[in-house]
């Protein structure tokens, strides 16, 4: 059964026997190996199930990266204190451009040009970023960010950085800013498959002719990752972006995930399709 605990351990065992080494995202832009895997975990909600995950990886000697928002159903500060203890890093899963529009009034920006209202929304966002990076801080020092995708917000979060330098704040890297996904592959859970860019709105890179040559591939169920791992097809370096709430070995969340998360990818399909066209 795909999107379950026991196919998470599968594939954590093929890549180890792969002679894979794991690295936090910090400790891959400080000291990068020439065969490593960045295990990323975006906790959108649900943080017990990225606690899973970090257990899991502790039992096998792996660390991995765990990004949370500020929002009440990822920030658990009990929970980021438990996975920190497990020597996993923990990250700034940061949505504050589509917090700030949310906060701001029609009346405040009703005057504005379409640029003069991007930058007021950036000041806006900025104050933000920085009150809800301290608040993170009192439980783990905090050294990279990830953008959490809003779906449905008309803002994407990376917007804040064409206004200000998150170096500014202590943070040494982003994952879309600073991965050269020329050599790194890149794979996502994002729509629960691994091949779901029709149904990514903002979890994409961009792709360059000079890429993996696996990255042509369509892997769509884990085990299609497991299989080409077994055949020493994967590449040398790897980040993988889990998104823990997703993956569960208990039946009644397992469907009840599946059937959200396709309702969601119909939604997000038709997003991409009215943005684009």
């Amino acid at each position: 059964m795909d999107f379950a605990l026991k196919t998470y351990q599968s594939l954590l065992k093929v890549l180890l026997k792969q002679g894979y080494t794991f690295q936090t995202f910090q400790d891959y832009l400080e000291k990068p190996e020439s065969r490593s895997i960045i295990l990323r975990h975006d906790v959108d909600k649900l943080p017990k199930n990225s606690l899973q995950f970090a257990q899991i990886q502790q039992e096998s000697g792996i660390k991995g990266s765990y990004y949370f928002r500020i929002v009440s159903q990822s920030f658990n500060p009990k929970i980021i204190e438990q996975i920190a203890r497990l020597e996993h890093e923990i990250g700034f899963h940061y949505e504050d451009f589509d917090l700030a529009s949310q906060s701001i009034r029609n009346q405040d920006t009703r005057h504005k040009t379409q640029n003069e209202k991007e930058k007021y929304l950036a000041e806006k966002a900025i104050e933000l970023f920085e009150k809800h990076l301290a608040e993170l801080r009192k439980y783990y020092p905090v050294k990279t960010i990830c953008m959490h995708g809003s779906p449905l917000s008309k803002y994407d979060n990376k917007l804040l950085w064409k206004y200000y330098n998150y170096r500014d704040f202590g943070i040494i890297g982003e994952p879309y800013f600073d991965v050269d996904f020329s050599n790194v592959l890149y794979l996502t859970d994002t729509g629960r498959r691994w091949n779901g860019d029709k149904v990514s709105v903002r979890d994409k890179v961009l792709k360059s002719s000079h890429q993996p040559s696996v990255i042509s591939r369509q892997f769509k169920k884990t085990n299609d990752i497991i299989l080409a791992a077994n055949k020493g097809e994967l590449p040398d370096q790897i980040m993988f972006t889990f998104h823990p709430q997703r993956w569960t070995d208990k039946p009644v969340p397992w469907v009840k995930e599946l059937v959200l998360q396709n309702a969601k990818n119909v939604v997000k399909y038709y997003l991409i399709k009215r943005r684009t066209s």
